[in-house]
């Protein structure tokens, strides 16, 4: 018998029927004998309908007061889903984030979890129940409600995992795994039987939707095992996410092509080229809560230099505003700004020991005239930003350049 954490995404609790497809899978799995624990999202659309109607009443909605709005629609899924469980004679009970108890910072709409209290759960557990817990939510030290940020329910799902010490934790979504890219773009992308931690962090970070990043630095930090599966298909094994040692030596230089659209360039022009400035222009960024992601500075001989940085799309007019407030204490000339941009990523721990990656990235997307605005790397994937109209081709381009579309040995 094994302790299983599953999670369910909106869009596998979008309906009645389906929600009944939920319980009839997890009914499956208690059968086996196994102890499950279920974490779910709220109903597909639901998230985005109380987000729209705090906003009718405020532009500027409170962020405590938004987080008490958004997480009712976990609530409502669990008592469905526990109700669904017990009507096919499955005993189940559901807890809110606050009633397991699942504490977290006081950083509304995007808080971290700081600690689990599973004592609940292992009692329900002993006494042959179902748990159903709502993802996405927490309370703080003072027992406000907190919502973990878009995704979150995966990040409860794994941390709920390393807690109980689950023998697995499932993720269960609308696709049947993770892909070598997004298969809309690239019809012959491959589903993955393995990938890494350490390369799923990557993709999740660069634009890949199928896991939170979150997710993944729990899972990997907590040694959970993972593994993505299809709330519509019964057979699929799905992509397991483990360690590099348990890989197949043989595998691919590149496991993947990850993209995302939601890029904005920022360039401050001008200012003086001595230590401390970097510090100068990002310090006021990082204290208005925005994430940099990639980052050049150019050194010219007049004694200045041009700095570059990119940074979510919807965080684009922010930023702006920040800077124009300290554009004349960091001595800089212009601020220049391009929302038009995306990034495309190759991605694949066989970079540790292959190298070339860079040129063969370069010489395909060159032979398409793509021209390339800003370039970052790390052990395992190098990124690029290029203009937005340039990214499916860009994506297509890559994955054949690395042989992706070959099935594996």
């Amino acid at each position: 018998m094994a302790l299983i954490v599953q999670k369910y995404g909106g869009t596998s609790m979008g309906s009645p029927e389906r929600i009944k497809n939920v319980a009839r899978r997890v009914a499956k799995f208690r059968a086996q004998g196994h102890q499950v624990v279920v974490v779910v999202s709220a109903m597909s659309g639901e998230t985005n309908r109380l987000v729209a109607l705090a906003r009718e009443l405020s532009k500027a909605p409170d962020p405590r007061e938004l987080d008490v709005v958004v997480s009712t629609g976990e609530q409502v899924s669990i008592g469905l889903l526990v109700l669904a469980l017990q009507d096919i004679g499955v005993a189940a009970k559901s807890y809110t984030g606050g009633q397991v108890k699942i504490l977290t910072d006081n950083a509304f709409g995007k808080a971290r979890i700081l600690g689990i209290d599973e004592a609940a759960i292992r009692r329900d557990l002993a006494e042959d129940k179902v748990v159903v817990v709502a993802g996405f939510q927490g309370v703080d030290a003072d027992g406000n409600i907190t919502t973990l940020g878009r995704g979150g329910s995966d990040t409860t799902g794994v941390a709920l995992a390393a807690a109980l010490k689950a023998d697995e934790c499932q993720i269960y979504t609308d696709v049947d795994g993770v892909y070598t890219t997004d298969p809309r773009i690239v019809p012959e992308a491959r589903r993955l039987d393995v990938i890494t931690f350490e390369e799923m962090l990557e993709m999740a970070s660069l634009g890949s939707k199928v896991l939170q990043i979150r997710s993944v630095e729990f899972a990997g930090k907590y040694k959970v095992k993972l593994r993505v599966l299809s709330s519509f298909e019964e057979e699929s094994q799905g992509t397991l996410i483990t360690v590099e040692e348990n890989r197949n030596m043989e595998q691919p230089v590149i496991s993947g092509i990850a993209f995302n659209r939601d890029e904005a360039k920022i360039t401050v022009l001008g200012v003086p080229d001595q230590p401390g400035i970097a510090c100068q222009i990002l310090g006021p960024v990082a204290e208005a809560n925005i994430d940099v992601d990639m980052i050049i500075q150019n050194a010219g001989r007049d004694g200045t230099a041009d700095f570059s940085f990119t940074v979510s799309r919807n965080d684009l007019d922010k930023t702006v505003n920040v800077l124009d407030r300290v554009k004349a204490v960091i001595g800089a000339k212009a601020i220049e700004a391009d929302k038009n941009l995306c990034k495309v990523s190759v991605v694949g721990v066989g970079m540790h020991s292959h190298p070339g990656v860079a040129a063969r990235m370069f010489r395909a997307l060159s032979e398409e005239g793509i021209n390339i605005r800003m370039i970052s790397t790390s052990e395992i994937k190098i990124s690029v930003a290029i203009d937005e109209k340039y990214l499916e081709l860009a994506v297509r381009v890559l994955h054949k350049a690395f042989d992706l579309d070959r099935p594996a040995l």
